[in-house]
């Protein structure tokens, strides 16, 4: 599905089925030179029981249109913007890595429009290491090496995530090689830097109003669980309600754990709705 943003064209997957706003709304939100296509399973399964479902293509990736946005706070007014158009009051945000970051601003900026949150792979701060930076301006398949190693568990995931034939780094490097081949130049570096200069999470963290999920990967070295496990305790503090799901997984926890993520998304998102709170 097409929807104009702000004079330009963005892309949702609706996980198969035509979209209809009177039904609960789940927004995915991709990480870092990714697109929607990392949700594809949970999207699918989402759109076939009960909801209506966007996973987005972040401005600037394959088929939303640029430019790409430089900033988290940036994208959240861009995310409010795209709600606007397609008639969503109230969603349930769902968010991996640079999305989960897009996600909380989203949620602590806008609680009324946020049902439930689902943080996925996330960390505030989430800070970017300068050799993974240099590389994402310089040396673009260096870049992807890294963040392949250090996003995956293992070099053979079983059952080959999840079906036979299935090789996770592989496709992992050749969706990050298309993203980038279509984008503007250095984009891999603004997602980064978009994710290494936010500093809002904290905050944003004290002003959500709605239950929480944190998804994290046991073997994540992107964004290790202690961090995660300190974002729990911001949301705690906060008096929201908040619960940890640690998988077996890196940083790659929708692909090593697809049916688990599922589990814990579907059962979030199935919750009762509480009352909107601004």
């Amino acid at each position: 599905m097409i929807v104009e943003v702000h004079g330009v064209n963005a892309y949702a997957y609706t996980g198969g089925k035509p979209f209809e706003r009177q039904r609960p709304t789940v927004v995915f939100l991709h990480g870092a030179a990714h697109d929607h296509s990392v949700w594809t399973p949970q999207a699918r399964y989402f759109a076939q029981h009960g909801f209506s479902v966007l996973a987005l293509d972040l401005p600037g990736h394959l088929r939303s249109a640029g430019p790409a946005l430089c900033s988290i706070a940036v994208m959240a007014g861009w995310l409010a913007a795209l709600l606007d158009a397609v008639g969503v009051q109230r969603a349930c945000v769902v968010g991996h890595s640079m999305g989960s970051l897009l996600g909380l601003e989203f949620a602590g900026r806008y609680p009324e429009r946020t049902s439930h949150l689902a943080l996925i792979g996330s960390a505030v701060p989430m800070a970017v290491s300068e050799a993974l930076l240099d590389a994402a301006l310089n040396a673009e398949a260096q870049a992807i090496a890294m963040v392949n190693q250090w996003s995956h568990s293992t070099l053979a995931a079983r059952p080959s995530g999840p079906g036979p034939g299935v090789w996770l780094h592989g496709m992992n490097q050749r969706l990050m090689e298309r993203v980038i081949a279509n984008g503007e130049p250095h984009l891999f570096h603004t997602d980064l830097n978009a994710c290494h200069t936010y500093a809002d999470g904290l905050t944003r963290a004290a002003q959500v109003r709605c239950p929480v999920r944190l998804i994290t990967g046991r073997h994540d070295l992107m964004t290790p669980p202690r961090l995660t496990l300190r974002l729990a305790e911001a949301f705690s503090q906060a008096n929201v309600s908040v619960d940890t799901v640690m998988l077996e997984a890196g940083h790659a926890v929708m692909a090593e754990q697809p049916d688990a993520t599922l589990d814990a998304l579907f059962s979030l998102a199935s919750r009762p709705t509480p009352p909107a709170q601004a």
